[in-house]
């Protein structure tokens, strides 16, 4: 069943309270395509709200407004990402508050042919001076930011059994947390900067100017780029969403990757010889993401406004059944040794 109309009545509910100017103006819902927001337009006003249903990184309500809009703030001097334009506290109306950003005009990424917009949005982000870390705060920023994503993994790993992965399928995803251990052992690491880390195609919005916006970025962080470059690229990306679905030729991948290069400028170098292995960890990343959602999402929502809710009762059932047929997809046998010979051979075409 929709939760627009309750959506709308208690945004509407917060503006007022808030003496927020548009709090006259028509309110319409956007589709339900995120399960962690919903999104309103305040015409009129040039604003979409953003009202968080959980926090995907299982943070108090006022902590996890204060990190997106960290992550706005952080990002806008890309140019390429939405500006923030106010705050809604968490209230009796919006438990978990909510942001207003501007309102990106345009229409969904089509792949291949926006690839390089994609590319070169994804390196405005990039290609940002790096703060001093005593100004990156509250966005993540470990100390070694693949072995805490590591750690990630592991967690979400741990919902393997509950989700009744197929054998096939946790041994291959074993391997390649072996492959990624072997990785971490190593003293060397690209160069970090601050990414998206759900820079999947689906949240970008191509303008008329043929410019891409990303407009998700909820989960932002100083790590490394390449996992960014993986996420918009990897087939658990491309596929994902039902606007932008396309399955890449490894060509494609590997001219993605040439345009964010010639895009980014210095930082490209270094980031060169680890595109697969990140790209192999942002999979990693993604698939036993895909377990934990499998296992928690059939959980009844908790009635609290903190931390993290995978429940199924916070979106619209036709979300879920998409995501449900993604996610048993992505978990398949079939479909696992199709991704992983896929990194073969985008290495191959990478060095060649």
């Amino acid at each position: 069943m929709s939760t627009h109309p309750d959506v709308i009545h208690r945004l509407r509910s917060a503006l007022q309270v808030a003496c927020h100017p548009a709090a006259d103006h028509l309110l319409v819902p956007l589709p339900d395509k995120g399960l962690a927001h919903d999104h309103v337009r305040l015409l009129g006003t040039g604003l979409l709200a953003r009202i968080p249903k959980q926090s995907q990184l299982g943070l108090a309500a006022q902590d996890n407004l204060d990190y997106q809009r960290a992550c706005f703030e952080h990002a806008a001097a890309s140019g390429h990402t939405p500006a923030l334009q106010g705050v809604l506290l968490p209230s009796e109306h919006l438990p978990r508050g909510a942001l207003l950003v501007q309102a990106i005009e345009g229409r969904p990424a089509r792949l291949p042919q926006d690839l390089p917009a994609l590319a070169t949005a994804l390196a405005a982000l990039h290609a940002l001076p790096l703060p001093e870390a005593s100004v990156r705060a509250p966005l993540l920023n470990a100390s070694d930011p693949l072995q805490a994503l590591m750690k990630e993994i592991d967690l979400q790993a741990g919902y393997l059994g509950a989700a009744d992965v197929a054998g096939p399928v946790r041994t291959a995803i074993d391997r390649e947390r072996q492959r990624l251990l072997q990785c971490l052992r190593g003293a060397a690491r690209p160069e970090r900067c601050l990414i998206a880390f759900d820079a999947h195609p689906g949240n970008f919005i191509v303008q008329p100017d043929g410019r891409a916006v990303l407009v998700d970025l909820e989960k932002c962080r100083y790590a490394h780029p390449g996992l960014d470059l993986a996420h918009a690229t990897l087939y658990t990306s491309t596929t994902w969403d039902v606007d932008t679905h396309a399955v890449l030729a490894v060509d494609e991948a590997i001219d993605f990757y040439a345009v964010w290069a010639r895009a980014v400028g210095p930082l490209a170098a270094g980031a060169q010889a680890w595109h697969v292995p990140l790209r192999r960890a942002m999979w990693l990343w993604s698939i036993t993401w895909c377990a934990k959602w499998r296992a928690l999402s059939s959980v009844s929502t908790e009635a609290r406004a903190d931390g993290e809710d995978w429940s199924g009762e916070r979106s619209e059932a036709a979300l879920v059944s998409h995501v449900r047929e993604r996610v048993d997809h992505y978990l398949s046998s079939g479909v696992v040794d199709e991704v992983l010979g896929g990194f073969d051979a985008l290495e191959r075409g990478l060095l060649a």
